[in-house]
């Protein structure tokens, strides 16, 4: 079976990517229909989307009624799953729904379950990994794996709850970080700047030299050092589960940077479009059946795609 047809990737890369995050089991409703206890949570769609590219390890933790077969294709694409411990109680659960314009989601119900008493611990080898990323988990969690770690570089994300809740120790991890994703809206509220360049700029004074702001429909934006890049949404038709669409882009983003080993200008160019155009299939259908669709011969047709969007010739009068 060829590379395509797998979507599996065949290359190595010597750098180590670590993600520490959550696997979940979602209920997700949306105007056409309601997928129960679907597979979920940040470091499942993070790593199924950087494992196209790289070979990913994940730190979590999955409750005893978990069937870990859900995670068989995780495995196929080079996924580390050792690291993933099952403990005694029940798995992290999570209930939402959307309305008619398929925008954020309301919470209904968060259990955190097993989640709740989740310590993570690094082992030597990724203390010192290439690169890190701190998954939407509380800023007390992201703060105590960030002090165990000597990364190269480090990534993480965050949302509005945290924001409110724990903006403090969240400040804090900012501070030692490189790179923070995070939505249009969140970085307003970080930042209490009014537009996106304002935010970003605000929130470089934080601490991450690279802020990436996803802005759902419009696409992406970047300011990294001074350089600002935007990159628009891969126009897909079929919208049917923006759930993890957010952990998808950050998985391409960071994927592509352990691919190529290093961190600059083009290289976080070419993650932003390829989490871009992962994010795509993941919206194409409920829990991880659009990502579980992707390979490398698609996702290099949506990149071309992409490219195609925003060339544009000399202007000459």
């Amino acid at each position: 079976m060829s590379e395509a047809e797998s979507g599996v990737k065949t290359h190595d890369t010597a750098s180590t990517l670590v993600v520490v995050g959550s696997i979940a089991l979602d209920t997700v409703s949306t105007p056409s229909a309601v997928d129960h206890k679907g597979l979920g949570g940040s470091a499942t769609y993070f790593s199924a989307s950087a494992g196209l590219l790289c070979r990913p390890q994940i730190i979590a933790v999955l409750g005893e009624d978990f069937d870990r077969s859900q995670l068989d294709f995780l495995s196929a694409r080079g996924v580390d799953l050792s690291y993933v411990k099952t403990v005694h109680g029940k798995t992290f659960q999570w209930q939402g729904t959307y309305g008619e314009e398929l925008g954020e989601a309301t919470t209904l119900r968060t259990d955190l379950n097993v989640f709740a008493d989740f310590e993570p611990q690094l082992d030597e080898s990724q203390k010192e990994c290439d690169f890190l990323f701190l998954a939407n988990i509380i800023p007390q969690l992201q703060l105590k794996v960030v002090e165990q770690a000597h990364a190269k570089f480090v990534a993480a994300d965050t949302m509005n709850l945290w924001i409110n809740t724990e903006n403090a120790t969240l400040r804090k991890v900012l501070s030692k970080i490189d790179l923070l994703v995070l939505n249009e809206a969140e970085a307003q509220l970080l930042s209490g700047a009014k537009t996106i360049v304002d935010s970003a700029k605000a929130i470089q004074a934080m601490g991450p030299q690279t802020v990436v702001i996803k802005r759902g429909a419009y696409g992406a934006f970047m300011l990294h050092e001074r350089e600002i890049f935007a990159c628009p949404a891969y126009p897909t038709q079929n919208i049917v589960d923006p759930t993890g669409c957010g952990d998808t882009f950050a998985g391409g983003l960071m994927g592509t940077l352990a691919r190529h080993g290093r961190v600059d200008d083009a290289t976080l160019r070419e993650g932003m479009v390829v989490g871009t155009a992962l994010a795509s299939f993941t919206i194409e259908g409920y829990s991880l059946d659009g990502l579980k669709a992707a390979n490398i011969a698609k996702l290099r047709e949506r990149y071309a795609c992409l490219e195609a969007l925003t060339r544009f010739g000399k202007f000459d009068m």
